[in-house]
């Protein structure tokens, strides 16, 4: 299957989830139901634990933990409202720019 086909896919789940799941038998109800700041906690715990995964160099683990960071980072997207394609877009307009002309050419 294709990698944007799964991410797609698990894209409805987590809103299928959001929408009607009982935050009792569901982890992603339940995680939103606790709103922002547990999610943001699980995202940033993931991150380190990639971090982590990746200087021990094992590429097992590294690719689970990856896992895990890009499922959380999926459930925050829905729960922001932001969809796979927001993020699709962006990463496309930058396709053939040099990373570092990228960079200094953001609004921050």
């Amino acid at each position: 299957m294709p990698e944007n086909d799964v991410l797609a896919r698990l894209v409805e789940v987590i809103r299928e989830r959001q929408k009607g799941a009982d935050p009792a038998a569901s982890y992603v109800a339940g995680l939103m139901a606790k709103g922002d700041d547990a999610i943001l906690k699980k995202v940033g715990e993931e991150a380190a634990e990639v971090l982590i995964a990746a200087k021990n160099g094992a590429p097992g683990p590294l690719s689970n933990e990856v896992a895990d960071l890009w499922f959380h980072t999926l459930v925050l997207l829905v729960h922001k409202g932001l969809s796979l394609e927001d993020v699709t877009d962006v990463l496309a307009q930058r396709f053939g720019l040099s990373g570092l002309a990228e960079k200094a050419a953001r609004n921050h």
